[in-house]
């Protein structure tokens, strides 16, 4: 009716089916590319125009949709919760009290945090032994590196040590016209089971008992440096994970390799992730990401024309970055003149078994020595479901 409002759940439906009929557009235009490409037409500046246009506003609604539906999971006072600090949190807890009060007892004291984690800029160094009157509370900040890739990946929970999924293999589509008493043509689908296991990735710290007065500095240690530890090996497992022994399957290791099309120049490096994306898209997953080395994404950005104008980039630019209508994450995790696009929200999924927690404890001889252990251990796995839907290739910048 005139003047009705809709829900936040009914936009989100009619942006989602938006978003299909946008989808099945590009595939279309993509599909006609590649037709003409491969029958020696050349590709004329109206379609490639109609193309950028269409993959441009696949991306914005691709982004617009993942807010609305991340705004309608949220509950109650989660954004309250989630603004203090998880070292603050770990050290008002009733069980860090007790343990504080009396660690001789032998009780431990732990929280379990979300595992989606964000870097702090307060920074955590060596513990100190010693709390002085004058002393700056916590520790000088060290560099820490932004984790980017997990934010990228469909989140899961899970309570399984192993996790069992479908994985589809191939697809023959032989949908076709029918006459009238016709015999109807068969389409068939194959899929392999694939089974994974949770990993752990774990490190801790010993600090002296005195240290457990100095609320800041236990802080400081869990917010900057246990944490952010595990978030760091994360993201190196998430790419690049070899599956031996306690190894993650990695992203990368799975991924399928770049093809250059058919009937298309090779191009610069901007060209090259267009048509990674493009490869995505004809696998029938639409690419969500790219993932690159900080130093070629500031090639990119830094390319100039002919008269010495950037290509892309702005240097008084405040916007994330992004390409051909996708985000851009930089992180030192992947490597140098390589990319990875894909669709990182629906092609993989992280299986969260032990969320990020902190304990902390006595082990071995830390009772007698005035010695407190604190750790840090997160559990998960991950699900790729469509090799495919990662395009894994090389800018050709630098030598193997």
């Amino acid at each position: 009716m005139p003047g009705e409002t809709k829900s936040a759940a009914e936009l989100a439906v009619d942006m989602k089916a938006a978003f299909e009929r946008k989808f099945d557009a590009v595939k279309e235009i993509a599909e006609t590319a590649i037709g003409k490409a491969e029958a020696g037409e050349a590709l004329n500046q109206a379609m490639k125009e109609k193309a950028d246009e269409a993959l441009a506003e696949l991306g914005g609604l691709k982004g617009s949709l993942a807010e609305l539906e991340q705004k309608l999971d949220r509950r109650g006072d989660e954004g309250a919760e989630q603004a203090r600090s998880i070292g603050a949190r770990f050290t008002e807890c009733d069980e860090f009290k007790s343990f504080q009060a009396n660690p001789r007892k032998g009780d431990s004291a732990s929280l379990d945090v979300k595992a989606d984690l964000t870097t702090t800029t307060g920074g955590a160094g060596g513990l100190g032994a010693v709390v002085h009157a004058a002393h700056r509370p916590g520790m000088m900040a060290l560099p820490q590196r932004r984790m980017t890739v997990r934010g990228l990946l469909m989140p899961g929970q899970t309570d399984a040590a192993m996790i069992d999924y479908d994985r589809e293999t191939g697809f023959a589509n032989n949908a076709d016209m029918v006459a009238e008493g016709g015999l109807k043509p068969q389409s068939d689908f194959s899929v392999e089971e694939v089974q994974t296991r949770t990993k752990v990735i774990a490190h801790w710290m010993r600090a002296s008992k005195q240290t457990l007065s100095d609320v800041a500095q236990v802080r400081s240690i869990i917010d900057n440096r246990l944490l952010y530890g595990l978030a760091f090996k994360e993201e190196q497992q998430l790419l690049y994970g070899d599956n031996t022994g306690e190894n993650l399957h990695g992203i990368v290791p799975q991924a399928t390799a770049f093809a250059q099309p058919a009937g298309l120049a090779e191009g610069s490096s901007i060209d090259k992730v267009r048509y990674m994306a493009l490869q995505a898209v004809l696998a029938e997953y639409p690419a969500t990401g790219i993932v690159m080395h900080p130093i070629d994404w500031a090639w990119i950005e830094t390319l100039k024309d002919g008269e010495g104008r950037y290509i892309i980039g702005n240097p008084q630019g405040t916007l994330a970055p992004t390409l051909w209508g996708l985000p851009v994450v930089t992180t030192p995790a992947m490597v140098q003149d390589k990319v990875l696009v894909g669709a990182f929200d629906m092609g993989a999924q992280i299986f969260d078994q032990w969320a990020s927690r902190i304990e902390s404890g006595f082990q071995n001889d830390d009772f007698v020595r005035n010695k407190v252990t604190i750790l840090a251990e997160e559990r998960l796995a991950l699900a790729i479901y469509r090799p495919e839907s990662f395009i894994y290739g090389d800018f050709g910048r630098v030598a193997d």
